[in-house]
């Protein structure tokens, strides 16, 4: 067999790396193109890649489970609590209302359109609760939607991927039991995910500890920092299902969300090297599960196949999602695209993978087939259509926010990103040196490698459908180009330059474009913290923990009403500190009264801003 699995090995990693390079030119998800190139590879077509080529499907459940728990520990890693907050209501709903209405909604779907006993229908539905980061991820790194949208998905994904690997091992047991009394079916779940928690949480501690308060290299310590925390995924996997079947899930999902939430050391080196190793390791699993389809397995069900997945992409998740985010602070919009977005991804895959081969051994070849077939058909068409779509859906119902687009990616450009990416918002940037491109993507930025000085060029950084154009670069001549671009070639609604030199402000002021001077704005920071030391530090803070934010008046709920008024629904934590009217502002008394087309600017806390923002003008 070792002659033979290491050319496998190498053609599947290989594909993988190609399929990633792919996806990101094409700014689709790469799980689409894994798939592909697992069918392309399988049996089915070329043959390269047969389950003969791993020995036994033992040893490519156990590698499969081993690369699941990277996966998941990867998602779980990057899921913050600080984004958590975005949606917290929704997100609960998400991962209970909306994952029971999976469950139930899926079973029906496949008992009455397939035909399937109740048990295997219900097994069917507890594997497809789960969506997961391995296709939500992708998916919303090249779809740019709103941070409560995203931390919504990712969370979902994160929890229903745990969430249907336990439930599922729990109703095959009843599948192959099936006089298991109800009580021992929900003490099995219980106890599974408990004791998946608890080594999550012993582990986190105690890398949390070493990292903390060990030297351990003196030599290289951010390599020792990514091999540890590797090491800890691996060890909660192994450890939680060594205690408890299929309990490994849940281990690494609750060691990765604590240590991701735990402010360790060398955070950034450890992100990247995990990104790294997911990178290949989602490769390796999407490709090999890919290549042991049957292609009869996948149209044994003909027509009511097909509408069977209609169904449950179509009917069943807009119904969940609808239900979940019911009352909260999403746009009709924003709910359409997340319920078009909920493509099923790897551990479906390979736990039906793994049952079926369980149930060929128990004599239910009927039941193996159906559960592979329906399970991969699902997966198969969601990720196709859902995840190749998903930016055009996005674009499409106009959930995207429009872009900033900041020409030159120096110092200033960077951290003025840095900034507006705090705030949510949408941010890209242009810059044609090479290694100025490279510098600011490794701190991960989105960046288009071109001159803003040319049309073409800021019309394929998306200046179409930008709202604000920065030029900072360190050339006023280039920037008073790019504004003058800006404005008379793209709709664009705030445009600014940076002066280099303070003597050209004036020129480029006479010519219509707002501009702020290096020079200037360097003396009046310094002004600032001499004469005013508190409001200068709290200024520095903006977007972070405080903020400060303008909104026109549009609404008549707030027209005609009084400063008091509206003060008294505003959220804790925040002000209006300036209202402008006809270019003039003003510190407005109580009686003040609102007209359309008033400017508010609200001072406070950064969520009380953002909420009082969402309620004087929300996005419908």
């Amino acid at each position: 067999m070792s002659s033979t699995i290491i050319p496998v090995v190498a053609t599947i990693i290989a594909l993988g790396v190609a399929a990633q390079v792919l996806a990101d030119r094409l700014q689709v998800p790469s799980v689409l193109f894994l798939i592909l190139a697992g069918i392309v590879v399988g049996p089915e077509v070329l043959g390269v890649v047969t389950i003969e080529s791993f020995g036994s499907v033992e040893t490519l459940a156990g590698v499969v489970g081993l690369s699941v728990a990277i996966i998941v520990f990867e998602g779980a890693f990057h899921l913050k609590l600080s984004k958590l907050r975005e949606a917290p209501g929704a997100t609960l709903r998400l991962v209970t209302l909306g994952a029971a209405i999976s469950l139930v909604g899926t079973a029906l779907a496949v008992r009455f359109l397939l035909d399937a006993r109740w048990d295997i229908s219900f097994l069917v539905g507890s594997l497809l609760v789960a969506t997961g980061p391995t296709v939500i991820t992708p998916i919303l790194e090249v779809v740019p939607v709103r941070d409560r949208v995203g931390a919504a998905l990712e969370t979902e994904g994160v929890v229903n991927d745990v969430t249907a690997a336990i439930l599922a091992i729990v109703v095959f047991q009843v599948v192959i039991n099936p006089d298991l009394p109800a009580t021992a079916v929900i003490q099995d779940f219980m106890t599974r995910l408990g004791v998946g928690v608890l080594i999550g949480l012993v582990v986190a501690a105690i890398i949390w500890y070493l990292l903390h308060h060990v030297d351990l290299s003196r030599g290289n310590a951010p390599q020792s920092a990514r091999l540890v925390v590797l090491a800890g995924a691996l060890v909660s996997y192994g450890a939680a299902n060594t205690l408890q079947a299929e309990a490994g899930i849940a281990a690494v999902a609750t060691a990765g969300i604590v240590l991701g939430n735990a402010d360790l050391p060398y955070e950034e080196d450890i992100e990247s090297f995990k990104g790294d190793v997911t990178l290949v390791v989602l490769s390796f699993v999407f490709i090999a599960l890919a290549a042991l389809l049957s292609f009869d397995d996948l149209t044994q069900f003909g027509l009511a196949g097909l509408v069977a997945v209609a169904i449950i992409a179509l009917v069943v998740r807009p119904i969940g999602v609808f239900l979940s985010t019911f009352g909260g602070r999403y746009s009709s919009a924003e709910r359409t695209f997340m319920s078009a977005v909920g493509p099923r991804g790897i551990i479906p895959a390979s736990v039906a993978t793994l049952f079926a081969a369980e149930l060929q051994n128990a004599g239910m070849p009927g039941a193996a087939s159906l559960l592979v077939g329906i399970v991969f058909l699902t997966i198969l068409l969601t990720v196709v259509f859902e995840g190749g779509l998903a930016r055009h859906i996005a674009e499409a119902l106009e959930v995207i926010p429009m872009r900033v687009i900041i020409v030159g990616g120096g110092t200033v450009g960077r951290a003025l990103a840095e900034r507006l990416e705090d705030r949510g918002e949408n941010v890209v940037i242009v810059e044609r040196d090479v290694s100025m491109v490279e510098r600011a993507r490794n701190e991960g930025f989105t960046v288009y490698h071109g001159d803003g000085t040319d049309t073409d060029e800021l019309r394929s950084a998306g200046a179409d459908s930008a709202r604000i154009v920065v030029a900072s670069t360190g050339d006023d001549d280039a920037n008073l180009l790019v504004a003058q671009l800006a404005e008379s070639k793209f709709d664009v609604e705030t445009i600014i330059a940076r002066a280099n030199n303070p003597d050209n402000v004036d020129a480029f002021e006479d010519l219509g474009v707002r501009t702020v001077s290096s020079s200037l704005a360097t003396a009046w920071g310094i002004d600032n913290i001499i004469e005013r030391p508190a409001l200068a530090n709290w200024m520095t803070e903006i977007g972070r923990s405080g903020d400060v934010q303008e909104v026109e008046v549009t609404s008549e709920d707030l027209v005609g009403r009084t400063i008091e008024e509206v003060d008294g629904e505003l959220p804790n934590g925040c002000i209006i500190a300036l209202v402008g009217r006809d270019g003039d502002n003003q510190v407005p008394d109580a009686d003040f009264t609102l007209q359309r087309g008033d400017h508010l600017t609200f001072l406070g806390r950064t969520e009380a801003v953002r909420e009082a923002l969402e309620w004087c003008h929300p996005h419908d």
